[in-house]
């Protein structure tokens, strides 16, 4: 850096403002005995240099404040060359250090015996006030070095960030962009001046803004990005900007090319699914299994039945893990949780100004990501006539009509479709289109209910305490045989899923290295407790069990931090529905 050049503009006005207060010229130079501000007769000598056996040369090598109050008497004078053409009166000079360096020095300089008068009767006040001068000089020196370290810092980040073979982008906590580098602007075709300040989760709709509770659910995916005339693929990664333990933003990086895709979806759980991986020894099981992978070495359409969390997605994800698909995409689509009027543009996409409110660029859909790869369609049963009209076109023409479109596109997606309803009902009652139900119905899998392979139940449940014990990282490894005994005679209408959930429960609230049956829900051990008592028990109104059931649960998780949340989840409603439940009861306060 070049000293106090670089901050001259603000000397200048400290030195003016200096003279106001004093009614004194003031002088200042730098560490080259250069005049870099000044005020009075010293204005028109900015930029000279000053004696170099004056009382500033001292003061700058010394860094000693030295007061002079007769220049003819003074030692330091005498070896000036001026010293008998001196005009000054009285002089008063301050060192500016930082770090124990001496980068210039400040003067008070009296030209008459006014100006002189002040400083000899003030000597004492006017040192002190040249001594803060000098450190608020020095301060904004510092200023200005810590400026220059940020900006050299900075340059070496960009340098950095634009040779990199990733894109990459900065954005606050809401989203916002402030800062990116060059691929990242020419891999999405944007220009400069519609970056900065544009919300990512916006231009780039691929992504999930995410939260603090499913940050570890959202930070990473393949990304699929058509607009501006290019077509990408890839994965991108989210990482948090924590300062202080507060979150402040994210940096997001994109790698472009199948290649990442594959890599990812090797790292990805799903990646991982496999019919190995599902848990069975049953007969009906392994017939089911073996079917499935009969399915997958085939372009055929499968139909997956079953009841609710019986495992139909699980099945359709191995399907696609074994088949020639693996590589390219999996794409999952609940027809029951989209609102008919977006499913149909959520499924087939739109053009641009196909409809008021229509996103700039328009908008992929899931066919069109799922291009090479395997579309599933979960609750197909659920799907409207009008939507079954254009999912039929689809799997007889192989092309798709996007919302808006001028022309039809060509696809390549293998579909899976699942329901737990009964389509051929569905079909006698008209609200299922026949030819579809044939069309999708290729290769029928059926999946048993769990209380249809019993044999099962045991294996499950030791799986599930192995691998939820170590995700919620307690140490659990079994379960007790009145507990097992509970959960073998249970009739299971919710399958697999229910099963997972109560093993789930169960490992959260045990305290021991088995599960006891204290602690499995009670709806699942009534029928044990049914069992075990001979007493005669009066019917009581399902009020009173309801009351009685939520007083238990809030005395048992009164202590923890997430009392309601606990309270609910054990007894299978919302968190919603339990506040209505308490008021109803008049159970606030408890």
């Amino acid at each position: 850096m070049n000293g106090l050049k670089d901050i001259r503009y603000d000397i200048q006005n400290i030195a003016e403002a200096m003279l106001s207060v004093l009614n004194i010229d003031v002088t200042i130079v730098d560490e080259n005995l250069e005049r870099i501000a000044g005020t009075g007769v010293y204005i028109d000598k900015i930029g000279e240099k000053v004696n170099r056996y004056s009382a500033f040369k001292k003061c700058l090598e010394e860094q000693v404040l030295i007061y002079i109050d007769d220049s003819q008497k003074n030692d330091i004078c005498k070896v000036c060359s001026n010293n008998y053409n001196c005009k000054e009166y009285a002089e008063l000079c301050c060192p500016i250090t930082l770090d124990n360096y001496a980068y210039g020095v400040v003067g008070l300089i009296a030209f008459n015996k006014e100006q002189s008068e002040i400083i000899t009767n003030n000597t004492g006040d006017l040192i002190n006030f040249l001594g803060k001068m000098a450190d608020l000089i020095s301060n904004k020196l510092k200023a200005q070095v810590k400026t220059e370290e940020l900006e050299l810092e900075k340059k070496k980040l960009e340098i950095l960030l634009n040779g990199m073979n990733k894109a990459a982008v900065s954005i606050d906590k809401h989203g916002n962009i402030d800062k990116y580098n060059v691929k990242f602007k020419n891999i999405f075709n944007m220009k400069d001046n519609h970056i900065v300040g544009e919300n990512i989760f916006k231009l780039l709709d691929f992504m999930k803004k995410p939260t603090f509770n499913d940050f570890e659910t959202y930070k990473t995916g393949i990304f699929y990005y058509e607009k501006h005339g290019i077509n990408l693929k890839g994965i991108y990664n989210i990482s948090q900007i924590v300062v202080k333990n507060r979150l402040k933003g994210y940096v997001i990086d994109f790698i472009e090319n199948k290649e990442a895709i594959k890599n990812y979806n090797k790292i990805n759980k799903d990646y991982k699914i496999t019919l190995d991986n599902i848990v069975s020894n049953s007969e009906i099981m392994e017939h089911t299994k073996q079917k499935a992978l009969v399915a997958s070495k085939t372009n055929s359409t499968v139909l997956i039945t079953g009841e609710s969390g019986t495992g139909k997605e699980l099945f359709a994800r191995a399907i696609h893990n074994h088949s020639n698909r693996v590589d390219n995409p999996f794409v999952t689509v609940n027809c029951a949780a989209i609102p008919d009027n977006l499913l149909e543009s959520e499924l087939f996409g739109y053009e641009e100004g196909a409809f008021t409110g229509a996103k700039k660029g328009g908008k992929l859909g899931k066919f069109e990501i799922a291009n090479k790869g395997t579309i599933f369609l979960d609750e197909i049963g659920d799907m409207s006539l009008h939507l079954q009209g254009k999912l039929l076109r689809i799997l007889q023409e192989r092309e798709l009509d996007k919302i808006g479109g001028k022309s039809n596109i060509f696809i390549d997606v293998r579909v899976i479709a699942a329901t737990n309803k009964n389509i051929k009902e569905l079909v006698k009652k008209g609200q299922f289109r026949e030819d579809l139900y044939y069309r999708l119905n290729v290769i029928p899998i059926n999946l048993p209910a769990l209380r249809k392979r019993r044999n099962d139940i045991p294996l499950l449940i030791d799986y599930m305490i192995k691998e939820y014990a170590r995700k919620l990282n307690k140490e659990v490894v079994g379960i007790d045989d009145d507990a097992r005994k509970t959960l073998m005679d249970y009739n299971w209408p919710g399958n697999v899923r229910e099963l997972q959930n109560t093993i789930e429960y169960s490992i959260n609230m045990s305290n021991s290295s088995l599960l006891s049956l204290d602690i499995i829900p009670s709806n699942i051990k009534a029928k044990y407790y049914d069992e075990k008592s001979d007493k005669y028990e009066e019917i009581r109104t399902l009020e009173d069990l309801e009351k009685e059931e939520i007083i238990k649960a809030l005395k048992k998780f009164k202590d923890y931090k997430k009392d309601k949340e606990l309270v609910a989840k054990a007894l299978g409603i919302s968190r919603a529905t339990l506040y209505r439940k308490l008021e109803k009861y008049n159970l606030i306060s408890k």
